[in-house]
């Protein structure tokens, strides 16, 4: 049985605040407090690239675990704004810059706020598959490398940061989280609602909202079909932090109890593929979760949708 034994994460130190920008943009206090849910969005160091800030994530896994390099069978990072011009790809650099074993498969999947879910179930097949034992999921997307200062629709959102989840093998003495079920959505015919133009982010916010508002408690119904289960069964919720009013349009669609919804945005933003593993890491080791539903949407537009148990082997 594979599952999620470790999450670590590195928010870059760097903050803009969205209250220093209320009056370049029009805004008030309370359409960042009511809307948006971000008072201030993390932002990279210069010299920092995507591969950077995942080293920096794998050092925090390493102080938690005593992970070694040797001991990874297969890394995948997830990202759409990778290093340089793209080639060669994220996970090359970094088996480098990590200095993995020849032997250790390294891939890059190129998906934004759907990207964990969908990794997730790529990495935990991939490593079924071939026997591998260790594995690292590093989700990396600083979008602060395309997004328009001057763009009130995404500059007061989006934050950098990124996060490695370890998926091993689990024991009777380890209980890991494990995906039981996926469901996943696609609706290419609007994937321009979110878009990279000549370098700059560009976001029909509205469109983007329609979408999430609908898409994503369907797909949320259908994984909890699939389990047999209702929501009461289900200890948390993690949404992908698109912003405070698609959390809480989704949450109030579903009926759910305000503590059963996690949040984490206030202070860093919006982290594309690491928003679902940032509110994960926490929960890891809590025995109160013994059951977890994860739900990643947007770029695509794109829904993808976890559940996780507690669970180790007999």
């Amino acid at each position: 049985m594979i599952g999620i034994s470790e999450i670590a994460t590195y928010i870059p130190a760097g903050r803009e605040s969205n209250l220093d920008k209320l009056s370049k943009f029009g805004i008030t206090k309370d359409f960042i407090d009511e809307k948006i849910g971000v008072y201030s969005v993390a932002r990279k160091a210069a010299n920092e690239d995507t591969s950077d800030l995942c080293i920096a994530s794998f050092a925090r896994l390493r102080e938690k675990t005593g992970i070694e390099p040797g001991d990874v069978d297969c890394i995948v990072v997830c990202t759409q704004n990778p290093d340089g011009n793209g080639l060669p790809h994220v996970s090359a650099l970094l088996h480098g810059k990590l200095g993995l074993p020849r032997r250790c498969a390294s891939f890059d999947i190129s998906l934004g706020c759907s990207g964990f879910v969908y990794s997730l179930s790529i990495l935990k097949a991939f490593m079924e598959a071939n026997g591998f034992r260790t594995g690292l999921l590093f989700t990396a997307d600083p979008y602060s490398k395309i997004v328009d200062p001057d763009d009130k629709n995404t500059a007061l959102l989006f934050g950098d940061g990124a996060a490695v989840t370890l998926l091993t093998r689990g024991t009777v003495s380890q209980p890991l989280l494990t995906p039981v079920a996926f469901d996943v959505d696609s609706h290419g015919a609007q994937s321009s609602a979110l878009i990279n133009t000549t370098g700059r982010l560009h976001m029909n916010g509205r469109q983007v909202f329609t979408y999430s508002a609908t898409a994503v408690p369907e797909s949320i119904r259908r994984v909890l079909d699939t389990a047999g289960l209702g929501t009461q069964a289900v200890d948390f919720f993690l949404f992908h932090q698109g912003s405070k009013y698609i959390v809480d349009a989704v949450a109030k669609r579903l009926e759910l109890p305000a503590d059963k919804v996690a949040r984490n945005m206030t202070d860093h933003g919006n982290t594309v593929s690491s928003t679902i593993p940032i509110l994960l890491e926490p929960l890891v080791h809590d025995a109160r979760a013994q059951r977890i539903l994860a739900c990643g949407f947007g770029v695509g537009l794109s829904t993808a949708t976890c559940l996780l148990e507690r669970q180790a082997d007999a």
